[in-house]
């Protein structure tokens, strides 16, 4: 059985605006992190401190983002006949350990160390200026990651969260939580700084440290759940399933299915398993025939990396669609 390589354009389609996204992220990151550097270096506020380490981490996270998603589409071969989609998950979860470890753990110890041993800050300006100009940049990727986000939840029909969330695409999910993050704690850090400067006390910009870390932290945690869950193997969501059969039982060779298993196997790539009855009485070589031009027709949509199609047992229950099918779920289906 072979399986149907996707186009040029699918490729694009299906990683192409992942891959700007990431890159976008990658330059935005890349800059915040040296001028929150610099701009801790000449102030000594905690919050800067937290900040650089944040957006460090999020630098690292980035070029891990990339190797996912260059690595997830490497065609498949006789070691990887479902291909190597599962890869951007694998690098996913170093990112978002990564940014558990580099970007929580440092700003919580920083911030905590600071309120032991309390040092002064200086020229707050240099670090309002810095702070502004990365949320300018924040800004800018996190519009580009909305952007993305909010097309794919129109084409399945989703809420903006509960798209982000539930994406098999965890390029999309990391860089939209950790941009999301970034313009949060950017806030959080100039509150802290700004009640340093008027209170002449560090123990604010201690505690924006610590709250930048522990926001952080429970990004982390939720990026590393999401990859977990596909890593294992996730299900598709229900509408793509109902839409998945609806499309199955409307081809004219098959009467019925009892048994229809989708999992993801990467971005937005699927594995398909069905029991089906075929119309007719063929003998076994013209079913078999039957079988493989049937999964070869499947697998023609660049989401479906495999297509295994095999006989119902005699008497089996017949699964039926369980409400309408959107355009959007059809399309994502195949």
């Amino acid at each position: 059985m072979t399986t149907a390589a996707p186009s040029a354009d699918d490729k694009k389609s299906a990683g192409g605006e992942s891959t700007l996204t990431v890159l976008i992220a990658l330059a935005a990151n890349a800059l915040i992190a040296v001028a929150k550097t610099v701009a801790a270096m000449i102030t000594g506020s905690a919050s800067m401190v937290a900040e650089s380490a944040h957006s460090w981490a999020d630098t690292g996270n980035e070029v891990f983002l990339f190797i996912a998603g260059k690595r997830a589409v490497r065609p498949s071969d006789e070691r990887h006949p479902l291909g190597f989609g599962r890869d951007a998950y694998v690098w996913s979860l170093f990112a978002a350990f990564g940014l558990f470890t580099v970007g929580s753990i440092v700003s919580i110890m920083h911030g905590i160390q600071e309120l032991v041993d309390e040092e002064p800050a200086s020229d707050f300006a240099v670090s309002y200026i810095v702070l502004g100009i990365a949320f300018v940049l924040e800004g800018v990727s996190f519009l580009q990651a909305l952007r993305q986000v909010r097309s794919g939840a129109t084409d399945t029909d989703s809420e903006v969260l509960d798209f982000v969330l539930n994406t098999s695409d965890p390029t999309v999910r990391a860089v939209f939580f950790e941009d999301a993050a970034a313009l949060i704690g950017l806030v959080i850090a100039f509150v802290g700084i700004l009640l340093h400067q008027l209170t002449g006390s560090g123990v604010p910009d201690a505690v924006a440290s610590i709250l930048v870390g522990l926001l952080l932290a429970v990004i982390a945690i939720v990026l590393i759940r999401q990859n977990q869950r596909f890593i294992v193997g996730e299900a598709v969501d229900p509408r793509v399933r109902n839409a998945a059969l609806t499309r199955l039982l409307d081809m004219e060779e098959i009467v019925l299915v009892s048994y229809l298993h989708i999992e993801y196997v990467g971005p937005s790539r699927v594995f398909v398993v069905a029991a089906i009855d075929l119309a007719g009485n063929d003998d076994e070589v013209h079913v078999a025939v039957r079988l493989n031009a049937l999964e070869e027709r499947l697998q023609e949509s660049h989401r479906i990396v495999r297509a295994v199609l095999t006989l119902a047992a005699p008497g089996a229950a017949a699964l039926l669609p369980t409400g309408p099918v959107s355009a959007s779920s059809a399309r994502i289906a195949g």
